[in-house]
């Protein structure tokens, strides 16, 4: 597995996340800031856009991707069983 791929399933695991029951404050759901700052974090670990784009094409598409999955599994997750 590349840098890359370790960077982003860490960063995508820690930082994305379903949307908070009762709209309390929590996880962004705004896709661009996540972009942003899965770009940022990378460029700190040495890890270029272009690495990122090499792993996962579009970074905003795999991003909103990842938040619909979360918000999905959570949203199954809190149904009455």
């Amino acid at each position: 597995m590349s840098k890359a791929r370790e960077f982003i399933d860490f960063w995508i695991e820690n930082s994305v996340h379903a949307v908070e029951q009762y709209r309390t404050p929590g996880a962004s759901q705004d896709v661009s800031e996540l972009t942003r700052r899965i770009t940022e974090a990378a460029k700190e670990q040495g890890i270029s856009e272009a690495d990122l784009h090499a792993e996962i094409g579009d970074i905003s598409d795999y991003i909103g991707d990842q938040l619909k999955s979360a918000n999905r599994a959570e949203s199954e997750r809190r149904k009455p069983t």
